[in-house]
């Protein structure tokens, strides 16, 4: 099994030829879509927009943007992308949420909102802030990224209240609350990194999707090597 902090010492890399042949979906349902696709374009890696279910067949991985997450609700059961999403999350394909992102793959929310893509086993409360006045910027560390602190932007972010078992935490803010986590195949944010013109986050999830299309030898197609037992 590879671990995580080789995947992450690789994010640094240019991307090569190998990547070339990517695709990376980008639910397009609201948000900032075109700001994920132009990040990954930036990165050498097709990014796809996401409507329909018959969009995601050929993805190696997934980002679900900031944006209103009941949209996001009321479309994706309305275009049935609720079951092949989680099918392609539980294959071992990376899946990348930011902001709205994550609350639509949290498994609690905070005030009862039914689960959308209940793939992190924790609690989010959206809105955690306040409203878009009160959005803010920060450089935030991030230490599986590096040394050098992500800028980080939050508008109308949400905040993780509960982690739950397994779930790993990414970044917290300096009065401790948790804004990153990952688990097993499965990344969220309350901040967003496609704003800002950082691009490690998009590269973390690329390497990824490159092991998840392309599974060492002795491996399982499609079954990436920190997904064991697959998605949450």
């Amino acid at each position: 099994m590879r671990s995580i902090g080789k995947l992450m010492r690789s994010i640094s890399r240019e991307p090569g030829a190998e990547r070339a042949h990517l695709k990376i979906g980008v639910l397009a349902l609201h948000g900032a879509v075109i700001e994920h696709i132009a990040t990954l374009r930036s990165i050498g890696v097709e990014g796809v927009p996401v409507r329909l279910p018959e969009d995601l067949e050929g993805l190696s991985g997934l980002i679900i943007p900031g944006g209103e997450s009941t949209t996001m609700r009321k479309l994706s059961a309305r275009w049935g992308l609720r079951e092949p999403i989680m099918d392609l999350a539980r294959s071992g394909a990376p899946i990348l949420g930011t902001c709205a992102g994550m609350i639509v793959l949290a498994k609690e929310i905070a005030g009862g909102e039914e689960p959308v893509f209940p793939l992190l086993d924790v609690t989010v409360e959206r809105n955690a802030f306040g409203r878009q006045l009160d959005s803010f910027e920060m450089d935030l560390s991030v230490p599986i990224l590096g040394d050098r602190p992500v800028h980080a932007i939050f508008i109308r972010a949400p905040i993780i209240e509960r982690v739950g078992a397994g779930v790993e935490v990414l970044a917290r803010l300096p009065d401790k609350r948790v804004v990153a986590v990952r688990q097993r195949n499965v990344i969220a944010l309350s901040f967003h990194p496609e704003l800002a013109g950082e691009t490690r986050i998009h590269r973390l999830v690329v390497t990824m999707a490159t092991e998840y299309a392309e599974p060492a030898e002795g491996s399982v197609a499609g079954a990436a090597p920190w997904s064991a037992g697959g998605a949450a």
